[in-house]
């Protein structure tokens, strides 16, 4: 028997959609689009003051997905402490997988994102497209663990942070 997965999300779960990160499902609804009745995930993602709507017949072959399990946000964390793994292809390539990896919305990927991207205070000059990437994936990677550890961003981010700044040492 084949059972369609759409009860795996409902009100008030967070979820992650690919593109967008860390968001809310508030409601499920129906609505008439060219001419179909379709059932819809209303997901809000607060930070970025938007709310997406998501068939929910679709949600999962799109990739969204539930938050990680606290397992998985730990071997995010440990993935920040190796040692940045950069090719030497150029950056424009780099560039390009790197936001593939973020819009995966696969933590681990996004937190390798991280580890390859940041700079201690005392390295080199960081472009602006670096830095935009690197702000992006780390803005993923604090939400989720934020989502899934149950504290404020805040937290979340010093938490992220610490791990950083601890590796080099």
């Amino acid at each position: 028997m084949t059972k369609t997965k759409k009860t795996e999300f409902r009100p008030d779960d967070f979820v992650v959609y690919p593109a967008h990160g860390v968001g809310k499902i508030i409601s499920i609804e129906e609505q008439d689009i060219a001419g179909l009745r379709m059932e819809l995930f209303v997901i809000s993602f607060e930070k970025d003051k938007m709310t997406l709507r998501v068939p929910t017949a679709k949600a999962l072959d799109i990739g969204m997905r539930s938050l990680s399990t606290p397992d998985v946000v730990l071997k995010a964390l440990e993935t920040l402490k190796g040692k940045a793994k950069v090719k030497r292809a150029m950056w424009s390539r780099r560039a390009q997988e790197y936001e593939q990896k973020i819009n995966s919305g696969d933590l681990l990927s996004i937190a390798e994102v991280v580890r390859d991207l940041h700079r201690a205070d005392d390295q080199r000059e960081q472009s602006y497209s670096e830095r935009q990437l690197y702000e992006a994936a780390l803005e993923r990677l604090t939400r989720e663990v934020a989502a899934v550890s149950g504290t404020d961003e805040a937290g979340a981010a010093k938490k992220v942070d610490d791990v950083l700044v601890g590796r080099a040492a």
